[in-house]
């Protein structure tokens, strides 16, 4: 059952049930979210996991039985389509401390940059960037690029809702450049895999990386075309700006404090479902556009990847959870 934690393809087979009500019950496979099963928080979601079933089984399947026998991908619902979600932000993310970092993760201090991205399960997505070297403000995991204002865990994982389980980063451009992330992000999971990744399907499991200015959106598109030779498959990446989505709320929703970080925590179980290809992004220089070459150069050497870049396999999640120490590569 471990394979398929938070899978919806078993989720569409039964019903549209939330894809957390199909992890497993036993104390040896479930999971153990930092004693979480003795917090108010937890304890009235699991409380609720119930009547969220009951009220769910009649909604329509994002991925059908037969879809998935014939091996169609999930589409992803319209905004039309997509449930109303709330006014209210999530709770308890007002004055959340980084775990690892121990800063505000809703501020960004002056002259700090926000990137967003998803590819795949957002537990392994945090982690890989958190342990960068430098630079590194927070990170948060959270349901971006969707259409439902302020989403539980439970209504993105229905496919419901139009999201995709991502990543927020805060960082200081003076010492850890875009492009390192923008790197990572490439090389931590197979951006060819459509609606999903590894055991995860759904299209909030789509790899996507969402700009907040031109800059980006450039550095994104022009790694996208060379990783995209390298690999010698197309690239199913989605490539939007945040402005985008400011019709439906904005492009971001930090997700349920006990998700935050979640592999740092005590008894947290190390889930891994992305697919690193093993395939190392060309040298900045050969794809860079030239006018941006300069300002966007790599902070970190090539002897940093070859020591850290994600493999394929489970690299990442079973990795320390400390952040790489500058100079151990």
């Amino acid at each position: 059952m471990s394979a398929f934690r938070r899978s919806c393809v078993l989720a569409s087979i039964l019903a549209t049930a939330p894809c957390s009500a199909f992890q497993p019950t036993n104390t040896s496979g479930a999971r153990k979210l930092h004693n979480a099963s003795k917090t108010p928080l937890v304890s009235n979601t699991l409380q609720s996991l119930s009547s969220n079933l009951k009220k769910n089984l009649l909604q329509p399947l994002q991925m059908g039985f037969f879809d998935m026998l014939s091996g169609k991908d999930p589409e992803l619902i319209s905004p039309e389509q997509a449930l109303p979600g709330r006014a209210s932000k999530m709770a308890n993310i007002d004055g959340y401390k980084h775990y690892i970092t121990g800063k505000d993760v809703q501020e960004v201090p002056a002259g700090f940059e926000v990137a967003v991205f998803a590819n795949g399960c957002f537990w392994g997505s945090e982690k890989g960037i958190w342990r960068l070297p430098e630079g590194i403000h927070s990170t948060t995991v959270g349901y971006c690029a969707g259409f439902t204002p302020n989403p539980t865990y439970e209504e993105a994982c229905s496919g419901r809702t139009g999201h995709t389980e991502g990543v927020r980063v805060v960082y200081d451009p003076s010492k850890v450049s875009f492009v390192d992330i923008l790197r990572w992000f490439w090389e931590a999971h197979d951006p060819c895999s459509g609606m999903g990744q590894g055991n995860d399907r759904g299209s909030q499991y789509r790899s996507g990386f969402y700009y907040m200015n031109d800059d980006q959106k450039r550095l994104i598109e022009a790694s996208k075309e060379a990783y995209e030779k390298q690999l010698g498959k197309t690239i199913t990446t989605e490539i939007a700006g945040a402005e985008e989505y400011d019709q439906y709320g904005g492009l971001w929703y930090y997700g349920e404090v006990y998700h935050q970080q979640y592999l740092s925590k005590p008894g947290a179980r190390p889930y891994c479902s992305a697919q690193p290809q093993g395939v190392s992004l060309a040298p900045f220089e050969e794809w860079a556009p030239a006018d941006l070459a300069e300002k966007y150069k790599p902070t970190l050497p090539e002897a940093f990847w070859k020591a850290h870049a994600p493999r394929k396999g489970c690299s990442v999640v079973n990795a320390p959870n400390e952040p790489i120490k500058v100079g151990d590569w």
